[in-house]
């Protein structure tokens, strides 16, 4: 009989600037950002050895760039991981951050 999957937790940690997946009370893996009232830059992402193979990482990007939706926020995907996530899952790309020119001759 196969264990139960683990919860993975995800939490954004705004003073740490960064979002921590957990299962139970151990620091899983985590997503570091950079964020303006308008914009979430996503620019590094790391998953423990020891867990890696168990969806922390794609945890990770569904929870942050959900709550990055939530708040009307665009998302630059600097980290590769979560670019080559994003390419992965369509249903997010109308999030990634395009520049637009805000001046109108």
């Amino acid at each position: 009989m196969s264990q139960p999957r683990e919860t993975v937790t995800v939490t954004d940690v705004p003073g740490e600037q960064r979002y921590e997946a957990r299962l139970g009370d151990t620091l899983a893996g985590f997503a570091q950002y950079i964020r303006t009232s308008e914009l979430i830059a996503f620019v590094h992402t790391e998953v423990d050895p020891a867990f890696e193979g168990r969806g922390i990482g794609g945890a990770l990007v569904r929870e942050s760039l959900d709550a990055a939706r939530a708040a009307g926020a665009s998302v630059l995907a600097v980290c590769p991981f979560y670019s080559g996530w994003i390419a992965r899952h369509p249903e997010y790309r109308d999030l990634l951050y395009t520049q637009q020119s805000k001046v109108s001759d």
